[in-house]
């Protein structure tokens, strides 16, 4: 599909993104439940197994406010699947490490989720599904017209107008 033009009638893009979205977090939840695992901590969890990183990079790397991020961990904490120590980089940053019984939850998690994902994409052709995944990482990533998530995002508040006397 080519994108609208002016003349063209326009796509509802917000309700596309939005249902996907939902949908995809809801198979994704389901999914997850079974390992003991919300969407949220599995995403933590990755960010986390990726690198050595700091509370404040996993948060960004995961589109988490600090309050989420702060809770999510806890959780994980609590379940032995997480530790925050001193980064070996910075003696003054918490970094948060998987300790191996996370490392194992994720790998069976990953799995979970990678057929999760290809069965979700199994509808679509190759061409297709790898166009669809390749434009999202462009709009998302980097500085992509969408690449900061508007829930992290420090919001512009509307002025407040003053009341209209007949």
């Amino acid at each position: 599909m080519a994108a609208p033009r002016d003349t063209d009638v326009q796509v509802d893009l917000s309700f596309l993104f939005n249902q996907a979205a939902y949908a995809l977090e809801a198979r994704l939840g389901g999914a997850l439940a079974d390992l003991g695992l919300s969407v949220r901590e599995y995403c933590l969890l990755m960010k986390a197994s990726e690198a050595e990183r700091t509370q404040a990079q996993v948060a960004e790397l995961a589109g988490l406010d600090k309050t989420t991020m702060v809770v999510t961990l806890d959780r994980l904490q609590a379940a032995g699947l997480v530790e925050r120590r001193v980064s070996d980089l910075d003696r003054r940053a918490r970094v948060i490490a998987v300790t191996p019984r996370g490392v194992k939850l994720y790998d069976r998690a990953r799995r979970v989720v990678d057929a999760l994902i290809l069965e979700v994409l199994a509808p679509l052709d190759a061409g297709t599904a790898a166009g669809l995944v390749r434009g999202l990482d462009q709009l998302t990533s980097g500085d992509g017209p969408l690449a900061t998530p508007s829930h992290v995002a420090p919001q512009r508040r509307k002025q407040a107008r003053p009341h209209l006397v007949r």
